[in-house]
C-alpha cells in the first residue's frame, strides 16, 4: 500500500476537479487553455486539501520512528519526541515513503503560485481583450497588466535595496523565498478570514432555513422578479449593441481593409441577428475615404470585446431564467403535495429531460412524497445543527490555538488524543473533516460571490471566461494559508506549538516564518481572532442591509421592497406557468387529432399524390410526343380545339351531385362540397399546421 493512497487520490481529485469545472465551465465555446488553467488551478488546490491528511499521518509515524531509534541524549539535539522510548510503531495504512512529500509539496506549491500571480491574471486580460490576432490580444493583455506587474516590481525592488543598504541583515536566497511566501500566505490569510467568517454562519443558517415550510419558494419568487430584471436589461444591452453592428456593417463594405474584423465581429453575434444584417448588404459597392467617416480599428476592437461580453451575458441570462422556472414549478408542486392524502407526488408539468430508467424504478411517487414532504425538512434541520456545532468548535479554535499549555484547541486534543494510540484512520478522518469544512465554508462564499457583473461563476456552463481564470486565482491564493491555518489548528505547526517536533513536508516547504517575527507571532496569530466579529456581523446581517441600503436588494424577510419582489416574482411565476400549460393543452389537442384523424389524413394525401402523378405523368407523355408528326395545319386544328375546351363549361359527373330536382342542383350541391372542404381544412389545418395547409390547397385548387 506504499504510496497507494496517495496515487488514488491524485487521480480521484483530478476527476472531481473535471466534474465541477464541467458544471460551470463550457468545454465546447471556450478557449482550450482558459479551460486547461482553469482546470490545474482548481486541481492543485483540491489536491493540498486531500492530501494533507497524508502527510500529517505519515508526519505523526515519522515522530513515532524517531522516538524509538533515538536516545534521550540525542533528542535534545535537533528534535523532541512526544511518544515514550519502548512505544512500537505502527506504519499507516496510507504510509507514503521519504522523499516523495517535499518534492510533491514543492512542485503544488510553485505551480500553483506561477498560476496565481503570473498566468492567470494575463490569461484573464488575453481573454476579455477585443483584439482580432493574437499579438493584438497579447499586446492588450500586457499593457492592462503593466501596473499589476509594476506595483509587486517595485515593491521588490524597494525591499532588497534597504535590505542591501542595511547592513543588519544578512539575508540569504532562503530567506528571500521565505519572505516571499509569507508575503503571498499574508495577503491570502487577510481574504480568507472574511470568507470564513461568512461561511461559518451562511452555511448552516441556509439549510435551517431551507427547512422551513415555503422559505424556498418565497426566496425563489424573489430570485426571479430580480432576474427579470436582469434578463430584460441584457436583452435591451444586447440590441444596442447589435445596433451598433449593424451600422458598422453597412458602413464597411465587403471590399473594405477592416471588413475582416467586421466579419469577426458577426461571427460572434447570435444566428437571428446574422440573417438579419446579412440582407441588404452590395459586394460591389466603392467606399470613398474622403467623403465617408469609417471606424477605426481601435472602435472596431471595443466593439469585439462589447459584443462577446453582451452575447455572454443574454444567453447566461436566458438559461438561468429557464433553470428558474423549473426550480419554482418544482416548489410549487411540493407546497401542494404536502396536503396529498394519496402520498403520492404529483408534477404539473413532466420533466423536459429524459430521466434514468434507474432513478426512476427506485424514485417513485410514493418515495418522492416522503423524502420531500416529510423526511427533507428534518434532515436539513439535523445537518443545520451538526454544521452549526462544526462553526462553534472552528470559531472556539481559531480564538484559542496559540494557548499551548494547557492546549485549548479543540481539534489539537483531538490529534493529539488519537496520536498517543496511533489510531491512523481516525487522525486521517479527524484532519479530513476538518479541512474540508474549513475549505467548504470558504470555496462555497467564492462560487456564492457576485462583484456585479465581472465575477459571477453561474452553474450549467454559464460561466465566462474572465470569472473561470478569477476563480481560479482566488483558489491558489487562498489554499496556502488555509491549510496552514489548519496545521495551526492541530498544533502540527512548529510555529505555534513552539515544539521542536519534526514538522509536516508541507510546514518544511513553507520554511520557517521566524524570519518575519511580527508576522509570525503576531499577524498569524491574532488576525484569524476576527472571525468572531465577521461571524456576529453575519448572523445579524450587517452586510445584507449595507447592500440594501445602497441599492443592491437583497433577500430580507422584514423588507418591504423584498415583499414587493416576491409579489412580483409570483406574478411572473404564474405567468409563465399559465404560458407554458397552454402549450401543453395545444399539444394534447393535436396529438390527440393526429391519433383521431391520421389514418383519413394519409389516404387523403395519397389521393393527392396519386393525383399529381398522373397529371405530370400525363404531362410528361404530351411532352416527349416527336414532334415531327405536326404540320401547320396540325397545329393550328390543337390550338383551336383548346380554346374551345377553355371556352366549354366543366361538367360534374359524380354520384353525389346528380339530382332530380332542377333548383337544388347547383346549390346543394354546392353547399356539401362547401362543407365537405370546410372539415378536411379544420381538420389538416389544426394537426399540421401551415405545411399541410399548402399540400391542401393545391389539392382543393386541382
Amino acid at each position: 500500500m506504499s504510496g497507494a493512497a496517495l496515487g488514488l487520490e491524485i487521480v480521484f481529485v483530478f476527476f472531481l476537479a473535471l466534474f465541477l469545472l464541467h458544471r460551470y465551465g463550457d468545454f465546447k465555446k471556450q478557449h482550450r487553455l482558459v479551460i486547461i488553467a482553469t482546470l490545474l488551478a482548481w486541481y492543485l488546490c483540491f489536491l493540498i486539501v486531500f492530501i494533507l491528511p497524508l502527510d500529517v499521518s505519515t508526519t505523526i509515524y515519522n515522530r513515532c520512528k524517531l522516538a524509538v531509534n533515538s536516545s534521550p541524549a540525542e533528542s535534545n539535539g535537533s528534535y523532541v519526541s512526544l511518544a515514550p522510548s519502548k512505544q512500537k510503531c505502527f506504519k499507516p495504512w496510507s504510509y507514503i515513503p521519504n522523499g516523495i512529500m517535499p518534492v510533491f509539496w514543492r512542485v503544488v506549491y510553485w505551480t500553483s503560485q506561477f498560476l496565481t500571480w503570473i498566468l492567470l491574471p494575463f490569461m484573464q486580460s488575453y481573454a476579455r481583450s477585443g483584439g482580432f490576432s493574437i499579438t493584438g490580444k497579447i499586446k492588450t493583455a500586457l499593457i492592462e497588466n503593466a501596473i499589476y506587474y509594476g506595483t509587486y516590481l517595485l515593491i521588490f525592488g524597494a525591499f532588497l535595496i534597504y535590505v542591501a543598504v542595511n547592513p543588519n541583515f544578512n539575508l540569504q536566497w532562503n530567506q528571500l523565498q521565505t519572505i516571499g511566501i509569507a508575503a503571498a500566505n499574508t495577503w491570502g490569510l487577510f481574504l480568507l478570514v472574511l470568507l470564513l467568517g461568512y461561511g461559518l454562519v451562511e452555511i448552516p443558517r441556509s439549510h435551517w432555513n431551507g427547512a422551513k415550510r415555503g422559505y424556498l419558494l418565497m426566496k425563489t419568487y424573489f430570485k426571479a422578479a430580480k432576474l427579470m430584471t436582469e434578463k430584460a436589461d441584457a436583452e435591451e444591452n444586447l440590441e444596442d449593441i447589435m445596433e451598433e453592428v449593424r451600422k458598422v456593417s453597412e458602413s464597411i463594405k465587403y471590399n473594405h481593409p477592416l471588413r475582416k474584423c467586421v466579419d469577426t465581429i458577426l461571427k460572434k453575434c447570435p444566428t437571428e441577428y446574422q440573417e438579419r444584417m446579412g440582407r441588404n448588404m452590395d459586394d460591389y459597392e466603392d467606399f470613398d475615404e474622403r467623403q465617408n467617416s469609417y471606424p477605426t480599428e481601435k472602435s472596431l476592437v471595443k466593439l469585439h470585446k462589447q459584443v462577446i461580453y453582451s452575447v455572454q451575458r443574454h444567453r447566461r441570462t436566458q438559461v438561468q431564467w429557464q433553470i428558474l422556472l423549473e426550480q419554482a414549478f418544482y416548489l410549487e408542486d411540493v407546497a401542494k403535495n404536502e396536503t396529498s392524502a394519496t402520498r403520492q407526488f404529483v408534477h404539473t408539468f413532466h420533466s423536459q429531460e429524459p430521466e434514468n430508467k434507474i432513478i426512476q424504478y427506485f424514485y417513485t411517487p410514493t418515495v418522492e412524497w416522503y423524502w420531500e414532504c416529510l423526511l427533507r425538512p428534518w434532515f436539513y434541520r439535523v445537518l443545520a445543527v451538526v454544521l452549526a456545532t462544526f462553526s462553534v468548535i472552528v470559531v472556539w479554535s481559531e480564538c484559542t490555538f496559540f494557548s499551548t499549555n494547557p492546549v485549548l484547541s479543540l481539534f489539537a486534543v483531538f490529534i493529539q488524543l488519537a496520536e498517543k494510540t496511533y489510531n491512523y484512520i481516525y487522525i486521517e478522518m479527524a484532519c479530513f473533516l476538518t479541512i474540508f469544512f474549513l475549505s467548504i465554508c470558504v470555496y462555497s462564499t467564492v462560487f456564492r460571490i457576485r462583484v456585479f457583473n465581472y465575477y459571477y461563476l453561474a452553474s450549467h456552463h454559464q460561466t465566462d471566461a474572465y470569472s473561470l481564470l478569477f476563480s481560479g486565482m482566488l483558489f491558489c491564493r487562498l489554499t496556502p494559508p488555509l491549510c496552514l491555518n489548519f496545521l495551526g489548528l492541530t498544533h502540527m505547526d512548529a510555529t505555534i506549538s513552539h515544539k521542536k517536533t519534526q514538522p509536516t513536508a508541507y510546514t518544511s516547504i513553507m520554511g520557517s516564518m521566524k524570519v518575519l517575527s511580527f508576522i509570525a507571532d503576531g499577524f498569524y496569530i491574532y488576525y484569524p481572532m476576527l472571525v468572531v466579529i465577521l461571524c456576529i456581523a453575519t448572523y445579524f446581517s450587517l452586510g445584507t442591509r449595507c447592500l440594501n441600503l445602497l441599492g443592491f436588494q437583497q433577500f430580507m424577510g422584514d423588507n418591504e421592497m423584498t415583499s414587493d419582489l416576491i409579489d412580483e416574482g409570483k406574478e411572473l411565476i404564474r405567468r409563465e406557468k399559465r404560458k407554458r400549460q397552454r402549450q401543453e393543452e395545444g399539444e394534447n389537442r393535436r396529438r390527440e387529432w393526429k391519433e383521431r384523424y391520421g389514418n383519413r389524413d394519409d389516404s387523403t394525401r395519397n389521393r393527392v399524390v396519386n393525383t399529381d402523378q398522373k397529371e405530370s405523368s400525363f404531362s410528361e407523355t404530351n411532352a416527349n410526343r416527336p414532334l415531327s408528326k405536326y404540320t401547320r395545319s396540325n397545329g393550328r386544328t390543337e390550338r383551336d380545339r383548346i380554346e374551345l375546351l377553355q371556352d366549354a363549361e366543366p361538367l360534374d359527373f359524380n354520384a353525389d351531385s346528380i339530382n332530380d330536382d332542377p333548383l337544388e342542383s347547383d346549390s346543394g350541391r354546392l353547399k356539401r362540397e362547401i362543407e365537405k372542404n370546410l372539415a378536411y381544412l379544420d381538420m389538416t389545418f389544426l394537426e399540421s399546421g401551415v405545411d399541410n395547409w399548402t399540400s391542401f390547397s393545391g389539392w382543393y385548387l386541382y
